[in-house]
């Protein structure tokens, strides 16, 4: 069964530019873990999204949960999250059902956030295009609500890592002028928001990124800050 928070996104999921309306305080919420197919690490940085959800509860007004919760595309849960998170180094490959159920929930008010762990870009850029082949993957303008909503990052997402030395870049896929997916792509969130005995990521850094990522996920519940 839909958790009562979730279906008040999906009542304004068509709302022309505008983030999805906001959850009911009183109901806890989580990120979704996305378990896909196609060999990639779906479970890699175990210490991420717990320290997500636990920044969101200390910097927002909003009830999360201490874990998230793994979901497949077949899973009734899926339903029940409003915000789906995936990263890897590896392949990714969605079937047909799952682009149909993908599709679905986005149209419905669910939001995507696929974070590069470096070495998936070509996968999910390749599945994104399955996806919405009529809506392609955008640079997201810097004037988005993401990166304003409760923290201001007037230069786009943070760059975490180096890796090979790019720029840190979002893209989105926008349905009726909401944005439903983001791409979080040489910048590696998700190695930000870990515990800082993986990484030893400078303060700075820690910082940065969990505060994007509460951004990300208030955007997804239509959070006023």
């Amino acid at each position: 069964m839909r958790s009562r928070a979730f279906a008040l996104v999906l009542l304004l999921a068509t709302a022309a530019a505008a983030p999805p309306p906001p959850h009911d305080a009183g109901a806890a919420m989580t990120i979704g873990r996305l378990h896909y197919d196609g060999g990639g690490d779906w479970y890699a940085n175990p210490s991420s999204l717990p320290n997500l959800l636990t920044s969101i509860r200390t910097r927002t007004g909003l009830r999360v949960a201490a874990e998230e919760k793994v979901v497949t595309l077949q899973d009734d849960d899926l339903w029940n999250v409003p915000y789906i998170y995936m990263t890897g180094h590896g392949n990714v490959h969605w079937s047909d059902q799952d682009l149909a159920t993908l599709r679905r929930y986005l149209l419905q008010g669910g939001f995507l956030h696929a974070d590069d762990n470096y070495g998936m870009d070509a996968s999910i850029r390749r599945e994104l295009a399955r996806l919405f082949p009529d809506h392609p993957l955008v640079e997201v303008p810097l004037d988005h609500p993401i990166y304003h909503l409760v923290f201001d990052f007037p230069k786009g997402i943070p760059k975490i890592h180096q890796h090979d030395g790019k720029p840190a870049q979002g893209f989105g896929i926008f349905l009726d002028g909401r944005l439903a997916v983001y791409y979080s792509y040489q910048s590696d969130l998700g190695d930000g928001w870990e515990d800082f005995e993986v990484h030893h990521d400078p303060p700075e850094k820690h910082e940065a990124a969990l505060r994007m990522g509460v951004n990300l996920f208030a955007y997804a519940v239509g959070y006023g800050g």
